[in-house]
């Protein structure tokens, strides 16, 4: 396994109710047109479904899943499941399936709807926007926009998917000069879950436009998004690895660049604390992505003083980059993160919490391959988000472990979760805590939605209750986070 702790600027799983009778969904679902993209068990396109969820503990074993085409396709299918109400047919969403707990994008006894077969992306150059397909991936989406000369503010590596991404708000390189990726999405098509199929803008279903960004799967389906695009002449960026040595220098530069980000919101930064057990080796790697083909910009100047072992920085499109950041498939995963005041002693803690894991890892793991990164990375803030309540510069932390043995499941997951309660217990012990969690980086156990501010929530769940009365995306629909398990 692969331990790492990372840092950045910051600009649950229920099971299907016992009386369910899943085979008479999808028996539903084949007495419709969309019979030919329904797949069982021991099918081919079935098993392909289900090994390809970017976490192999979250890959679970629906009773069948349906792979719609288009938009009339996904409305065929929420509303055939829903009819079939004698029936409780539960079933979940998946776009990219890149989220690290089991039950959030899949569901073991029920339908899986499967978006990514509407994988394709269009750019419409006289309205300066591409639509995106919700099961696309970015890689596929940069690569496509390309040749055009535009790109959009999307993931910052290239498997994951854009829906859960963009309704779950979306931090990209982009962030500090366009806002989240959400902000940048000028309509949504959603299936509601009644089977209608609505346009969700700045003047038609606003309530739902704004909800939809941060919202994450408590109103309906996405079926396309129509993001803006930017200008796009190519970036200077790479990874730069460091000995752990470096620490201390990393931290001071880091404290500093959070600070001045707005002087230079061309400039991006995700401070990686890396141990991979395959090499024994505990290291510091920074991604250092500048929006624009400028080398060696000023924003940069701290951590390009700071001796590095080896570097890749060059000029290059948005695809190539978001390639290198590519996390290695076929592990077991858990992600926990938080966001607090950008101080030197949160980072330091972070750091000496990671380190302490690696050797808990070290004396318990039974997995041959494992890490443990500890990363981080600059945050900030209508939406739902909630971030404009702030005032301070803000900072995220991720811990992201990753292994190979299903033993060592208890193992990794209290580990990564204990290091989260312990770092959010010390800041807030020196005043440096803060409520936003973002939710593309959520464990099951956390609770982003909460971290909105009262307001918001209480935003979320009107538009839940006004679009999907009857709660089809609070019950129904089991996974995913939900506003119904909020209090407010």
């Amino acid at each position: 396994m692969k331990a790492s702790t990372a840092l950045a600027p910051l600009l649950g799983f229920l099971p299907e109710a016992s009386g369910s009778n899943t085979t008479a969904c999808c028996s539903a679902l084949q007495a419709t047109s969309l019979r030919d993209h329904v797949t069982f068990p021991n099918s081919v396109a079935y098993n392909e479904s289900v090994t390809s969820y970017f976490a192999v503990n979250a890959q679970l074993h629906p009773s069948c899943i349906v792979q719609p085409h288009t938009a009339d396709d996904v409305s065929l299918a929420v509303s055939t499941l829903v009819q079939a109400g004698e029936s409780q047919c539960k079933f979940a969403v998946r776009s990219g399936g890149h989220t690290t707990w089991a039950g959030a994008a899949d569901i073991e006894q029920g339908v899986t709807i499967d978006l990514s077969m509407m994988n394709s992306t269009t750019y419409h150059a006289g309205k300066g926007v591409a639509s995106i397909l919700p099961g696309s991936r970015w890689q596929a989406v940069y690569k496509a926009l390309d040749p055009n000369g535009v790109t959009v503010p999307g993931g910052r590596g290239g498997p994951v998917g854009v829906g859960g991404f963009l309704i779950g708000g979306g931090n990209t390189f982009y962030t500090a000069r366009v806002g989240f990726a959400c902000d940048n999405v000028e309509n949504f098509e959603v299936v509601l879950a009644n089977g209608s199929v609505v346009n969700a803008n700045r003047t038609s279903n606003s309530d739902l436009y704004k909800a939809l960004k941060g919202g994450s799967i408590n109103f309906g389906i996405v079926t396309n998004y129509d993001l803006k695009t930017l200008p796009h002449d190519g970036l200077w960026g790479g990874l730069v690895v460091y000995d752990n040595s470096t620490t201390e220098q990393q931290i001071s530069a880091a404290v500093n660049f959070v600070d001045n980000i707005h002087n230079d919101p061309y400039a991006s930064w995700i401070g990686m604390w890396e141990y991979s057990s395959a090499t024994g080796q505990n290291i510091i790697a920074n991604a250092l992505e500048y929006t624009k083909p400028v080398a060696y910009p000023a924003a940069f100047d701290e951590f390009v003083a700071i001796k590095n072992t080896t570097d890749t920085m060059r000029f290059a499109t948005i695809y190539n980059l978001t390639q290198e950041l590519v996390q290695a498939e076929g592990y077991r995963d858990i992600f926990t993160t938080g966001t607090y005041r950008n101080d030197a002693e949160v980072l330091r803690k972070a750091i000496a919490l990671h380190n302490e894991n690696i050797e808990k890892a070290k004396a318990e793991a039974q997995s041959e391959s494992w890490s443990m990164d500890t990363i981080h990375t600059a945050a900030q803030g209508g939406n739902v988000l909630g971030l404009e309540r702030f005032d301070e510069n803000l900072v995220q932390v991720l811990y992201d472990y990753s292994w190979d043995d299903a033993r060592d499941d208890a193992l990794f997951t209290r580990l990564g979760r204990t290091a989260l309660t312990d770092l959010d217990a010390y800041a807030q012990s020196i005043g440096a805590a803060n409520e936003y969690i973002y939710l593309n980086y959520a464990d099951q156990s956390q609770s982003p939605l909460s971290g909105y501010g009262e307001e918001n929530v209480q935003f979320i769940a009107q538009v839940a209750k006004k679009y999907d009365p009857h709660g089809v995306f609070q019950t129904q629909v089991p996974g995913g986070f939900k506003v119904s398990g909020v209090g407010v």
